[in-house]
C-alpha cells in the first residue's frame, strides 16, 4: 500500500529525514522507531505532505504522491493523527468530528461518526462539550476519532501514548486493535516501544535521520542490544 524510495525530506533547506526506503504491505501495521531527532515524525509529515521532499519518491497503491497535496493524500484515503492532537480547542467534540469529514458526503458522515462514537463510547458522552476541556485521554480519542473520519485505508499516528495515563493507553491500543480488524493499515510512531511492537507486524528503527533497522517487530522484540543502541540512546 505504501512505498518510500530513497525519501529525504525536511524543512526548507534544512534536511532531517536522508535516504529512507521501506514499505508497508495493506492490512498490516508499522512501528517507526527511535531516540528523539531522529527524524520519525519528519517522515510521517512528509507521507502527509507537509515536508519539502529532496529526494526520492513516496507511493500510495502505486501512485506516485511524492508532490501531490495534502489535501490529495487525504481523498485518495490518508489521515494522520498528530503529535500533540492539535484538536480545535474552542469547539466541541462533534464539531471536530465534522471538521475531520468535511470532504465527505452526509450520509458517510454519519456512519463516520457512528463508528467513532462505536469505537469511544466516551466521546459519545461528550459530543456537546468543548475539546479543551476534555482530559489528555479523551483528546487521544478525539484527534484519532476526527482522522477516522476521512475513511482512512492507511491511518498514521504519532505519539499515541504520550502523556497519558495508563489506562487511557490501553483504551487506545484497544481501537487501533479493532481498526487493523477491519483492515486499516496502521503507521505507528510510538515512544512505548514494547507496546508498539506487541501491537505491529513490523518495525523500522531511525536514527540521525536514516533507518538503522528494518525487520519483523517479534524479531526486535528479544534484540536488547538494537533497543540499547537505537531507541534508547540519548543523541
Amino acid at each position: 500500500m505504501l512505498r518510500l524510495e530513497s525519501l529525504s525530506c525536511g524543512y526548507g533547506s534544512v534536511r532531517a529525514v536522508q535516504d529512507v526506503s521501506f514499505e508497508l504491505a495493506a492490512r498490516s501495521s508499522l512501528a517507526l522507531l527511535g531516540p528523539n531527532g531522529a527524524g520519525k515524525t519528519s517522515t510521517i509529515m512528509a507521507i502527509m505532505g507537509h515536508t519539502t521532499i529532496h529526494g526520492g519518491r513516496i507511493l500510495f497503491e502505486g501512485q506516485d504522491i511524492t508532490h501531490l497535496p495534502p489535501i490529495g493524500r487525504v481523498d485518495l484515503g490518508i489521515a494522520l493523527v498528530p503529535e500533540g492532537r492539535r484538536l480545535f480547542s474552542d469547539l466541541s467534540v462533534e464539531e471536530n468530528l465534522t471538521v475531520g469529514g468535511y470532504r465527505r458526503s452526509m450520509a458517510d458522515d454519519r456512519r463516520n461518526r457512528e463508528r467513532v462514537y462505536s469505537l469511544f463510547p466516551r466521546l459519545s458522552e461528550r459530543r456537546k462539550q468543548v475539546s479543551g476541556s476534555l482530559s489528555g485521554g479523551e483528546q487521544q480519542m478525539l484527534a484519532m476519532g476526527r482522522a477516522l473520519m476521512a475513511e482512512p485505508k492507511l491511518l498514521l499516528i504519532d505519539e499515541l501514548s504520550l502523556g497519558l495515563m495508563p489506562k487511557m493507553v490501553d483504551l487506545c491500543f484497544d481501537a487501533l486493535t479493532a481498526l487493523k480488524a477491519d483492515g486499516v493499515t496502521i503507521l505507528l510512531v510510538e515512544q512505548n516501544t514494547s507496546r508498539a511492537l506487541g501491537f505491529t507486524d513490523h518495525v523500522c528503527i531511525m536514527t540521525s535521520g536514516s533507518l538503522a533497522f528494518t525487520g519483523a517487530s517479534a524479531d526486535a522484540q528479544g534484540n536488547d542490544e538494537l533497543f540499547d543502541v537505537f531507541v534508547n540512546s540519548p543523541h
